[in-house]
């Protein structure tokens, strides 16, 4: 599954995560990816919202993870401020992408950034700044296990 569409508003964006969270479930793991400022955190928001949590979303840039509670949990992670899989290691992350084992559903911003820590994802979101408005968004199915 591949979906891809330009948003050029606030409202677009909101309702593309609102058709999103109808297909997301617990043990999922998703990942979004794009530069500073385009929209993976407005997303998420969004996301967040439409999973059930009435929970105020922020950026967990300098948390690392904020967990909202929703349908079930929503984990958000924020791994810029990471440079290695073992930094993820050593603040105990691993457990969160053992699929098996996940009790909700992992956002991931900046997964590059912690290679070969996540080997199992269901979705990838690519959020692409076009201009101050507009967003070009892909959304492409996982390797799920």
């Amino acid at each position: 599954m591949k979906i891809e569409m330009e948003s050029h508003n606030l409202a677009e964006t909101d309702a593309l995560a609102r058709a999103f969270s109808k297909i997301i479930k617990p043990s999922m793991i998703i990942l979004l990816n794009g530069d500073l400022g385009s929209g993976k955190t407005t997303f998420v928001k969004s996301l967040v919202k439409y999973l059930g949590s009435d929970d105020v979303v922020t950026s967990p840039t300098f948390t690392l993870l904020n967990t909202y509670n929703g349908k079930f949990p929503i984990y958000h992670f924020d791994m810029y401020r990471l440079s290695s899989m073992e930094e993820a290691l050593a603040v105990g992350f691993e457990e969160y992408f053992d699929k098996d084992r996940l009790d909700g559903v992992c956002l991931v911003e900046w997964a590059e950034n912690v290679e070969g820590l996540i080997t199992q994802v269901d979705f990838v979101i690519n959020i692409e700044k076009i201009n101050e408005r507009t967003r070009k968004i892909i959304v492409i199915e996982g390797n799920k296990k």
